[in-house]
């Protein structure tokens, strides 16, 4: 966690020791930068599915709120009437076979944490295989779907696309713009030119190169009784221990303090496995952690432990130009 840390904060911030990565990353650029190609020649196996899949990735390493914008998108595909599926790379899941199924009660051990918060929340159809093409033909066989959501999955070229979305964090930006290790860009920054909308979370307006989309707190969920409570639960000037094995951990600190709490900051590694133990701050106080994390924590949790739920609020462009091509893709 202290190594991955001192990453961000030089890949954001700057070090001169990054110069040393370089050649590194001019192996990196080549290796990704072919496999780019292969995929826009045609070459190599590439499965093409039956009904567009959407595929909502990021090029940065670390959190974009794709999760609270998959959530969003399954509802108002589903408003316009449209049997949804996801499918995930289900990170850290170890199911007994994949693909698999990922199914509300599970744990999140064999589900992975994001693809069992987003079934939790919605119900929908979801599969996890590292080889996205893979989950799916099973995702397939298994349901009728007029529209697929791939959960990341940018830079897997073994499933082709309907349409790409990239999102971008507003306030981090793409840090030194460099690739992996000397950056935090998993393709260069050339390739977005090639997809087809960007969306940047934080944003109060939309740039000129993208679309504006915020994340909207909702509710505290207590974990033991699954009692839901307003936001203003707790008066301003709480202190609570503030929870967060996310990709951006600072932006749920930001949000608690935007809430007017005063979080005691917790951060943990991405994908983090959770204990009592591991939680057992000092002073005794309320614990607010991300949903994402809750999934993990609901069989141990103690009576003053919550969850803070969040809802993507895309800009009203954005809405317009998704259910655009929701029309172009699906007449």
């Amino acid at each position: 966690m202290a190594l991955t840390n001192r990453l961000l904060d030089a890949w954001y911030n700057g070090h001169p020791a990054l110069t040393l990565l370089r050649p590194l990353e001019a192996l990196y650029r080549r290796v990704v930068n072919a496999k780019r190609a292969r995929f826009v020649a045609g070459e190599g196996e590439i499965y093409t599915a039956p009904v567009p899949v959407i595929v909502v990735g990021n090029i940065t390493v670390g959190g974009t709120g794709k999760t609270p914008l998959i959530l969003w998108m399954i509802e108002h595909c589903r408003q316009r009437g449209l049997r949804v599926g996801v499918v995930s790379r289900g990170y850290g899941a170890k199911p007994p076979s994949f693909p698999w199924r990922v199914r509300a009660e599970q744990a999140a051990a064999q589900a992975g944490d994001e693809p069992l918060l987003i079934v939790k929340r919605t119900g929908v159809p979801l599969m996890i295989d590292p080889n996205r093409a893979q989950a799916v033909r099973a995702l397939l066989a298994e349901e009728p779907l007029d529209l697929i959501l791939s959960d990341d999955g940018l830079q897997h070229y073994r499933l082709a696309r309907s349409l790409e979305l990239v999102l971008i964090d507003a306030a981090r930006g793409l840090g030194n713009r460099r690739c992996l290790p000397a950056g935090p860009l998993r393709e260069p920054v050339e390739r977005l030119g090639s997809v087809d909308a960007l969306l940047y979370n934080g944003a109060r307006e939309d740039r000129s190169d993208g679309y504006a989309f915020t994340l909207q707190p909702t509710a505290l969920i207590n974990l033991q009784t699954g009692q839901h409570r307003p936001v203003d639960h707790f008066a301003p000037g709480q202190a609570v221990h503030a929870v967060a094995g996310i990709g951006n951990p600072q932006r749920f600190f930001d949000t608690l303090k935007g809430l007017h709490w005063r979080p005691v900051p917790h951060a943990f590694a991405d994908h983090a496995e959770f204990s009592a133990e591991a939680l057992a701050f000092t002073p005794a106080l309320p614990l607010v952690m991300t949903e994402k994390d809750a999934v993990k924590c609901a069989t141990f949790a103690a009576p003053d432990w919550w969850y803070l739920t969040v809802e993507a609020v895309p800009s009203p462009a954005f809405v317009s130009w998704f259910d655009s091509q929701l029309t172009r893709l699906l007449p």
